[in-house]
């Protein structure tokens, strides 16, 4: 079985429970060479299968805790991989980098080369950084992907930075780090601001089916505010032709004033929809929680997804 391993590129796994089955793979970068690792968890099945990418958050890298993904992926007989795209938003190679986006689309591809591959079925998720992360990818490649699953995304770094500076969250300096200075710094920096920001680049992406989530408690008083998911989904409906979110409801949503019950409910969620609104192929949702994912909502909403 290890050499069997071995020759797929795949590395047992030290994982304590055995259903897991659980690979750290590695592969090159087509754009630079860079040796990257990955979770791998391949399905069982015969035939093509559906393919999960998951995308860490933030702070982190590949191997962060994605074990309730995972179990989605493996319920639905799905291949799963975590790409590492250069971990941590905290340098210039990561953060929505030209690097890190082709780190994911290698990642599928390495997938492809080794098993076989429902093209019609390949997903993309994740929540905070990783919400982030899938936007940017939903507009880069909009050709591959099925689903898109964003939650709690960050969509625009200028607006951001602030708001991180105002809550004394050192995320700010990240950005920084990541795009070489503050908003206004210089024209440079402001580019490489709206290059890895979602939000400038979702009219890219408005024919890919979207499922855009926020709790509505997040960024109150720490945190992502809700409107940056409605912002993304405001330009997706710009580009349709939508009605998009008026302002003074986004306004009423961040102040948690009279949270009323949508009329649509979802009870993937088990929890209550304050705002569900459709444009195309995507949806938004706002939802009773803060900064956190609901992966079982997620899959069930990609499970019905495929391409044309």
């Amino acid at each position: 079985m290890k050499r069997i391993l071995q020759l797929l590129g795949l590395r047992e796994s030290k994982d304590r429970d055995p259903d897991a089955a659980r690979h750290t793979v590695y592969m090159r970068s087509s754009l630079d060479g860079a040796k990257q690792p990955c979770v791998f968890i391949p399905a069982v099945g015969e035939g093509a299968r559906p393919l999960l990418v998951y995308l860490h958050p933030w702070r982190h890298g590949y191997d962060t805790d994605s074990r309730r993904w995972q179990a989605e992926a493996r319920a639905r007989d799905w291949h799963f991989i975590a790409p590492h795209f250069r971990g941590p938003n905290k340098r210039p190679e990561a953060c929505a980098s030209k690097l890190a986006r082709r780190d994911v689309l290698d990642a599928v591809e390495f997938v492809k080369q080794k098993y076989a591959v429902d093209l019609k079925r390949i997903y993309v998720g994740g929540v905070s950084g990783g919400a982030h992360m899938a936007l940017v990818m939903a507009a880069e490649a909009p050709e591959v992907w099925a689903g898109v699953s964003a939650w709690c995304a960050v969509t625009d770094l200028a607006t951001f930075y602030q708001e991180c500076v105002d809550q004394e969250s050192k995320a700010y300096r990240h950005i920084v780090k990541v795009c070489g200075g503050a908003p206004g710094a210089s024209a440079k920096v402001d580019e490489e601001l709206r290059f890895r920001s979602p939000l400038f680049h979702m009219a890219k992406a408005k024919d890919v089916p979207l499922d855009i989530n926020h709790g509505v408690r997040d960024g109150q008083p720490r945190g992502i505010g809700i409107q940056h998911s409605i912002w993304a989904y405001n330009a997706v409906a710009e580009a349709r032709g939508d009605v998009m979110v008026q302002d003074s409801l986004i306004e009423s949503l961040c102040a948690l004033e009279k949270l009323t019950p949508d009329t649509i409910q979802d009870a993937s969620y088990g929890r209550t929809l304050y705002l569900r609104s459709q444009s195309g192929p995507s949806r938004l949702s706002i939802f009773e929680g803060g900064h956190e994912d609901l992966p079982a909502a997620a899959c069930a909403w990609m499970e019905s997804r495929q391409k044309a």
